[in-house]
């Protein structure tokens, strides 16, 4: 897993969901009041005779566990929400947040909050948090050993608010008290192949200092993730770029009209994707469908600017559209491991309280050529689902290989803090001191090769000579 699917202090849900629809629900009809009974005499039971009283909020959270038991059994992806879950589930598809802007993991040695990297142009960024600062304290409260949804909690709040921290960094005597006002944390969908130096909000895209080929890496689709998207191919065309890696790679997906508007930026016409569901048995029925639009398609024109998609095993739902709908319409080869198989559709009913939801399978996506996506739980390897990498084009990591790209993800999106910023000094033997232990110098590894990219450039470069070879004009950048 990449680290996306560590805790995001601020809020980033280990899977990102699309096709998302709020509608009102309509009044159960009165025969499916006879099933509800069910449950209301479990509870009963549980009132009168459980070993112990229950308090009010261990009974709803009885009820709920009770609901999504049963959804669970439907589908994985099926899910009762309850209010808070729901307004967390709305920001979380929104693409931002209120925080501070950092992104944290539990130390397993000391039991405190630690600083994997703050989120540059956030108030952590400005305020002169580093990567592996300790944050000791939120408040008055110790983040030894606290949960991270406590943490969350703690931490997250309106813009404009304040939280009051204690940083310790190594080489500090004591931990800093920081009050920090809480701003609009935005979670930016797009990389590159490594951070600008002097700006790290920015990426270098192209791979190689005279390949010709981009390298954008696409990590999830929330609300901001096409005009990013778009921003990034018109710099790498603007930088010369003749040929495009798209990294799909531990994308879990996200909205579903940012996977069409994206599939439509590089193709001017063709089926993206189509839905369908068996409501009244038989056949699987069509019931929506998407195309691309002619114009505004960029990285034209596609005879001579190929492109390649890379998905693995946890490429799903918005990202297995996007590759499915460039694959079968031609527009790009698909390099690295079959994708995760998560093509149903997911929508959000809001129920009579208006602050609790249910989230229910609908649908099943189906590639542009009428392949199915998903994958049940009943699947097989044999059957069809999930995207498949081109003939020649599949590349298996070995265990090692698998760490060494998690590895080198996490270390990619770290950023150490605001450039210009004085670096913590070497830490002086203190056997008295009580804070945070220094972590173990890492010897210094090798530079990375991804053995999924280099296939990938390793495929456009002899495109890019066949191209050459018909006579067409190659700029190369430089």
């Amino acid at each position: 897993m990449s680290r996306w699917n560590l805790a995001w202090l601020l809020g980033l849900p280990a899977l990102f969901l699309f096709g998302l629809i709020v509608v009102a629900k309509a009044p159960p009809p009165s025969h499916d009041y006879d099933l509800v009974r069910s449950i209301v005499d479990v509870l009963a039971e549980v009132d009168q005779n459980y070993v112990r009283d229950l308090t009010p909020d261990e009974k709803k959270k009885l009820v709920e566990d009770m609901i999504n038991g049963g959804l669970e059994r439907l589908d994985p992806h099926s899910q009762y929400f309850n209010a808070e879950d729901f307004k967390q589930f709305e920001a979380d598809t929104d693409g931002q947040f209120g925080g501070i802007g950092v992104l944290i993991q539990k130390d397993p040695k000391t039991g405190f909050l630690k600083v994997e990297s703050p989120l540059p142009g956030t108030p952590a960024y400005e305020a002169g948090i580093q990567a592996n600062d300790f944050i000791v304290k939120i408040g008055d409260k110790t983040t030894q050993n606290l949960r991270m949804d406590e943490a969350r909690e703690l931490i997250i709040g309106p813009s404009g608010t304040t939280v009051t921290i204690s940083v310790f960094r190594e080489g500090d005597d004591q931990p800093r008290e920081l009050t920090l006002t809480r701003g609009t944390i935005e979670i930016h969908s797009v990389m590159g192949v490594n951070r600008q130096a002097d700006n790290p909000s920015q990426w270098n895209f192209l791979y190689g200092k005279s390949s010709g080929i981009a390298l954008i890496r696409l990590r999830a689709f929330n609300e901001h993730s096409y005009s990013e998207l778009k921003a990034a191919v018109e710099a790498v065309e603007k930088a010369g770029a003749q040929a495009l890696i798209l990294d799909l790679r531990d994308n879990p997906g996200g909205l579903l009209t940012q996977a069409v508007q994206t599939a439509d930026l590089f193709l001017n016409d063709g089926k993206i994707v189509s839905t369908g569901n068996k409501r009244h048995g038989g056949e699987t029925e069509i019931r929506r469908s998407w195309s691309a639009k002619p114009g505004d398609t960029l990285f034209e024109p596609a005879a001579r600017r190929p492109m390649a998609v890379l998905v693995n095993g946890n490429s799903a739902s918005a990202s297995e559209i996007l590759a499915s709908a460039l694959q079968d319409n031609g527009r790009a080869v698909v390099i690295g491991e079959r994708s995760y198989g998560k093509g149903s559709v997911q929508k959000v009913f809001a129920l009579s309280d208006n602050k609790s939801a249910l989230k229910l399978t609908t649908e099943v996506w189906l590639t542009p050529k009428g392949k199915n996506i998903h994958r049940w739980p009943d699947s097989t390897d044999s059957d069809e689902w999930g995207v498949r990498p081109d003939e020649g084009l599949e590349v298996k990591l070995t265990n090692k290989q698998r760490r060494e790209y998690i590895d080198h993800m996490r270390e990619l999106d770290r950023v150490q803090g605001k450039p210009g910023q004085k670096k913590p000094e070497p830490e002086k033997p203190n056997p008295k001191k009580s804070n945070p232990e220094k972590p173990e110098a890492q010897p210094t590894a090798n530079p990375y090769v991804d053995p999924v990219v280099e296939k990938a450039a390793e495929y456009l470069r002899d495109r890019l000579k066949e191209v050459s070879a018909r006579g067409h004009r190659v700029r190369i950048a430089a």
